[in-house]
């Protein structure tokens, strides 16, 4: 090891040295690039190659005179799975990148897998082909009947304009509702369709104006819900915690310079000692640290030692101890952990797997809840306590990161499961059109569909999420693991309280919510961005039911 002196003999060498550490950092720039460049062909290349098979397969099921609507309905449906990626999905992984639980290259992993996991084995083989029951076209069936080429375009109208209002409200960092996106162009087309047919006051009985009603109420309700959620959670969290750990980190930075003072009064006292006593005092501290090296634990014994510096620094050592440092870590949070994943657990159970045919009665699902919370507080508790050695900061980094890894897993396969019937409802209800030349409420979901519509969402993510990840996760307000894991949590628990008394809410709204309420605990909130983001909230869905109804003007006239 250098000395200080011998350290500053090699000063100046530093100026030589920079070139090279530039050079360095470029190359380490460089090899990031390119690493980035090979993902990207990556992505790419899946990407490609899942939409070419899945081309392929979709034209064997239809006759050949529909392959041009098909290849357009392909299009615009992966189309809109990929701006779900890039703005919904995105939106649900912002605060783990924004936090550093998570890198962009470990979100796309998680996303990759639970999201389309979420998708392909709960996302149900059925789907509603209106969504939300929002449009009632009987009364076109009772006057004319409904075309099904007709009901063709307003499918194929509806997940073009969604995709386009996402895909700009991407661009700009603005998080927003793939939901409401895609109610909109639905009633957008039918009201056109309506107005054709019949005439401009009774294409409005087409619109369920009630759910309307209901999608603007969504407005209020969801941040409102997720903002009071988070605020509660990251409140205790923080007061419990993260208050808790900064009190004791003061304390801990207290007897390290009552440490370091001691040892310099010791220094201070010897120098002034006699020669015959300091040759004493020496040999005391000697047989001390020999004592010391004994020891077969960390135990402060004050009384075992004879020489006044030992003492002092054992006594010292015995207030570290009585601090108990790590008491938040191994008391609160495994039961914060356990109540987390009792919630997670729950919204998969009784959300993120309620499309398919695997079923829980309440009793059964309580029971599973409460295996998981279990299993997960001792796992935790077992962690926090072998992280006892470990600086109270990164302790406290490492566990909460891991949480908030799990609740952003879980809430993207619940996503996966629930919102890609958004890009999957109108394509399926299209290709069974196309495959029957009849008009269904209901229709069957292809796997392949499943599949290729969840790359689809990946690479949307990968290429376009950027934007809306750094909105959510740095701009509304600054994001560490302790506040990202919260305003998930506290997301979760909203959308699974609001779905099980069926409150009309949007889980995007409800997480950004929870992102003010992490910021007004903070008290930095950023109520600047916050203004453009309300007001497309407002505006998507006008904004996209006029552009399905010009699409659904001029698509007849390009097919």
């Amino acid at each position: 090891m250098l000395s200080a002196g011998g350290a500053s003999e090699y000063q100046h060498f530093l100026p030589l040295t920079k070139p090279f550490v530039r050079l360095w950092r470029s190359q380490t720039l460089t090899d990031r690039n390119v690493l980035d460049d090979k993902l990207n062909l990556v992505v790419a290349g899946l990407l490609l190659a899942t939409t070419i098979i899945f081309c392929f397969w979709g034209l064997g099921t239809i006759d050949r005179e529909q392959t041009t609507l098909f290849l357009v309905a392909a299009g615009f449906g992966l189309f809109m799975a990929f701006s779900i990626g890039a703005n919904d999905v995105a939106n649900s992984f912002g605060t783990s990148v924004g936090a550093g639980t998570l890198t962009m290259r470990q979100a796309l992993v998680i996303a990759a897998v639970f999201e389309v996991s979420g998708a392909v084995l709960a996302g149900g083989a059925v789907t509603e082909t209106i969504r939300k029951g929002i449009v009632d076209l009987g009364p076109l069936s009772v006057s004319s009947g409904v075309d099904p080429l007709d009901f063709v375009h307003i499918m194929l109208s509806a997940l073009l304009s969604a995709a386009l209002w996402l895909t700009l409200a991407t661009s700009r960092g603005w998080p927003i509702s793939t939901t409401h996106s895609i109610i909109g162009g639905i009633v957008g087309s039918s009201l056109t369709l309506g107005a054709l047919s019949l005439s401009l006051t009774d294409a409005s009985s087409l619109i369920n104006w009630d759910q309307i009603v209901l999608i603007g109420a969504s407005w209020i309700l969801s941040p409102l819900l997720g903002g009071s959620a988070s605020f509660i959670v990251y409140g205790q969290i923080k007061r419990h915690v993260l208050t808790y750990n900064s009190k004791v980190r003061a304390r801990l930075e207290d007897i390290d310079r009552s440490r370091a003072e001691e040892m310099k009064a010791h220094q201070t006292r010897f120098a002034e000692l006699p020669l015959e006593v300091r040759t004493l005092t020496t040999a005391a501290i000697a047989r001390d640290a020999a004592l010391a090296s004994t020891l077969t634990d960390d135990t402060p014994r004050p009384a075992l030692f004879e020489s006044r510096l030992f003492k002092n620094l054992q006594k010292l050592k015995a207030d570290e101890e009585d601090i108990e440092s790590h008491k938040a870590l191994t008391v609160m949070v495994p039961i914060i952990a356990a109540a987390g994943s009792s919630i997670l657990t729950a919204m998969l159970l009784f959300k993120g797997l309620k499309n398919t045919d695997v079923s829980f009665s309440t009793f059964d699902g309580l029971l599973v809840v409460s295996m998981v919370s279990a299993l997960v507080w001792v796992a935790t508790m077992i962690l926090a306590r072998s992280m006892r050695t470990i600086a109270l900061d990164r302790a406290t980094f490492v566990l909460f990161s891991w949480m908030q890894v799990f609740t952003a897993a879980g809430f993207a396969f619940s996503h996966g499961s629930n919102d890609i019937a958004n890009a999957i409802g109108p394509f399926a209800a299209i290709l069974d059109v196309l495959q029957s030349g009849e008009i269904a409420s209901e229709t069957v979901v292809p796997p392949a569909a499943m599949i290729s519509f969840g790359v689809a969402m990946v690479g949307g993510l990968w290429f376009l999420g950027r934007d809306v990840i750094y909105t959510v996760g740095t701009q509304l307000t600054k994001m560490h693991p302790a506040s990202g894991f919260s305003a998930e949590l506290s997301a979760a628990s909203v959308v699974l309280v609001a779905s099980t008394f069926g409150l009309p809410v949007s889980s995007t709204h409800i997480l950004v919510g929870a992102i003010l309420g992490i910021g007004i605990v903070n008290r930095s909130t950023n109520w600047q961005l916050m203004k453009p983001i309300a007001l497309a909230w407002i505006v998507t869905l006008p904004m996209t039911t006029l552009l399905s109804a010009v699409i659904f003007v001029l698509l007849p006239l390009a097919l």
